[in-house]
């Protein structure tokens, strides 16, 4: 499977790599909707909630700021590295995420070919503005107030870059995303089980578009029926093997 895998790649002129929460897995950082998974140990926040209530702001933000070790301590992993390989090599032209670790631009990628179309977990904007503040200051700001953090520009509500349930997906980026996915002929999904749209629906445009379609995770997902290849293997340790690297 992985020699079939490099077969792909190698013959792809501009492919795009699709990512979820698969890849991260291997650098410590559970994953959301497996048995085990966050969601199956908290409840959800929807963003109408955050914007109403004050209890389930402090509730977010206490959450956030309880697992911002984990994600401190998290470094990029094999298949990360591989990825960025791909991009250096200009074999990939744009990374789509749905992961909002920030672990593709710690590998080495350029913001400008990352993609993240669920936000990023490692700082926080004005949800009026667009002021953007780190999570250190907005930590002090809550340690020391108990308060959930307010925009200094404007005063409007202050949160996680993330793109929480029942927010809207960012224009701009899902944009982006449609313009690298029309411009590919192979599309590389990679840890996702390909089920939460819009996100997933552009394997599906570029299959469409007459993209080959190759799978990388380690379960079955809803799309392997209209793939070329698929993969059920351990991601690091494959994309490691097809990229020659450590």
């Amino acid at each position: 499977m992985s020699d079939r895998l490099k077969d792909l790649i190698t013959q792809a002129r501009r492919a795009v790599v699709f990512t979820g929460a698969g890849i991260s897995t291997e650098s410590g950082i559970p994953d959301f909707r497996s048995p085990g998974g966050i969601w199956s140990k908290q409840r959800v926040i929807y963003f109408d909630e955050f914007c109403r209530s004050r209890e389930a702001r402090i509730e977010a933000w206490t959450r956030l700021f309880n697992g911002r070790e984990m994600l401190l301590g998290a470094e990029p992993n094999a298949g990360h590295r591989a990825v960025a390989k791909l991009v250096e090599q200009g074999k990939v032209s744009h990374v789509i995420t749905q992961n909002v670790d920030g672990l593709h631009q710690r590998s080495g990628i350029a913001d400008g070919q990352v993609i993240e179309l669920h936000g990023n977990s490692t700082y926080a904007k004005c949800l009026n503005c667009g002021a953007r503040y780190s999570l250190e200051a907005m930590e002090e700001f809550f340690v020391q107030t108990g308060e959930p953090p307010t925009c200094e520009v404007c005063g409007g509500l202050v949160k996680s870059a993330t793109i929480s349930f029942g927010q809207s997906m960012p224009e701009l980026e899902m944009e982006r995303a449609h313009a690298a996915t029309q411009g590919c002929d192979l599309m590389l999904a990679i840890g996702s089980s390909l089920v939460v749209y819009p996100a997933a629906g552009f394997p599906v445009l570029a299959k469409r578009q007459g993209a080959r379609l190759a799978i990388l995770n380690r379960e079955p997902t809803e799309l392997d029926d209209m793939a070329d290849l698929v993969v059920n293997e351990e991601i690091g340790p494959t994309l490691a093997r097809v990229m020659g690297i450590n």
